[in-house]
């Protein structure tokens, strides 16, 4: 489904292939467009081309440090869909150019509640926001008792569900779930504090014996391989209008409130294209297609609602958590950090 959670990659064949209208614009204007993998309904890019008489080359990452690495090997983009940590670094490395707003009226559309947490990009000057959501713990309501999820994030420890959990396999993910479980800046510098969130997570292996997984966590929780994952909450949303017997929750403690954002490289070919595209992203009909498509939290108000109180009603894991003074925001690691935390991830994992 989502960036982070959206393994299913075009084949290079494919992706070089996916130009939508196949080439069909007959003004010769061409707009590239690099996102994560299945994070778009793509017959809203043949609609696009139409209406704009233009090519989509439309490509897809299945990461955020994969899009970055190839940024760095010089291929060219015109529009990149990466998330809010990255786009810091970008910014940081003045990869990317204003927005001008002038030129998205459709921004009226977004929901006020997505354009107030700007640490990674201050007065939105970059980014158009994208999907947002959180990242949370969804059980299986026959199985795990209803007052254990006051636990949190401690949930993830008791004994009672041992052997019957799933992890993500990303350390930057499940450091977070340790650093909020022990009352932590999930952007925390502090080695101290990240031995301790690495001595939690060591523990949590040896008495829990969690498998850690990507993408096939969706399948295997709708299925009812086990009662508890962690997973990001447009995951949940899928996962539990397939299996109702599936909840979802955000621990009080805090968790990872992410956004995920429409930029504009300083390479751009074709400016006025590029603010088309992303000003067409934001029509409500369009934003409200994208969202089923896809099954993310939409920032355009109206597609929200209208998921909230239709496909996904009553599912709590469509509507992000976004009052909880303890949610944060990634923040850009420093490469000796990174590299810290990798390496921590990996000592976790070898057992």
């Amino acid at each position: 489904m989502r960036k982070r959670a959206a393994a299913c990659l075009l084949t290079a064949a494919l992706a070089s292939a996916v130009l939508s209208g196949c080439g069909s614009g007959g003004s010769g204007r061409v707009l590239k467009v690099y996102n994560a993998g299945e994070y778009i309904d793509k017959s809203l890019i043949n609609e696009f081309e139409r209406e704009f008489d233009c090519t989509v080359v439309y490509e897809t990452f299945d990461s955020n440090e994969s899009m970055y690495t190839k940024l760095m090997s010089g291929e060219e983009y015109d529009i990149l869909i990466p998330s809010d940590y990255m786009i810091e670094r970008l910014i940081k490395e003045d990869y990317l150019q204003p927005v001008n707003w002038d030129m998205i009226p459709n921004s009226e559309n977004l929901m006020d509640s997505v354009m107030g947490h700007e640490a990674y990009d201050e007065g939105h000057v970059y980014t158009v926001p994208y999907f947002w959501g959180t990242v949370g713990i969804i059980y299986d309501t026959t199985i795990v008792k209803e007052a254990d999820t006051a636990l949190g994030w401690n949930l993830l420890c008791d004994t009672d569900y041992a052997g019957d959990i799933y992890m993500y396999d990303s350390e930057r993910d499940s450091f977070m779930v340790a650093l909020k479980a022990l009352g932590y800046s999930m952007n925390t510098t502090d080695t101290a504090q990240i031995e301790e969130a690495y001595d939690w997570l060591v523990a949590q292996r040896d008495t829990m014996e969690p498998v850690y997984v990507g993408d096939d966590v969706i399948d295997n929780m709708i299925s009812g391989n086990k009662a508890i994952a962690v997973v990001y909450s447009g995951d949940a949303a899928y996962m539990m209008t397939e299996n109702p017997n599936l909840n979802y929750f955000t621990p009080e403690e805090g968790t990872n409130l992410w956004y995920d954002c429409m930029v504009i490289t300083k390479n751009c070919a074709d400016t006025e294209l590029a603010h088309a595209f992303i000003n067409f992203m934001l029509e409500d009909e369009n934003a409200l297609r994208n969202s089923e498509a896809v099954g993310y939290s939409s920032p355009v108000e109206s597609a929200f609602e209208e998921m909230r109180t239709t496909t996904y009603q009553g599912i709590s894991a469509y509507v992000p958590r976004s009052d909880n003074p303890n949610d944060e925001v990634f923040g850009y690691q420093e490469t000796e950090l990174k590299k810290y935390l990798a390496d921590l991830w990996t000592k976790v994992k070898a057992y």
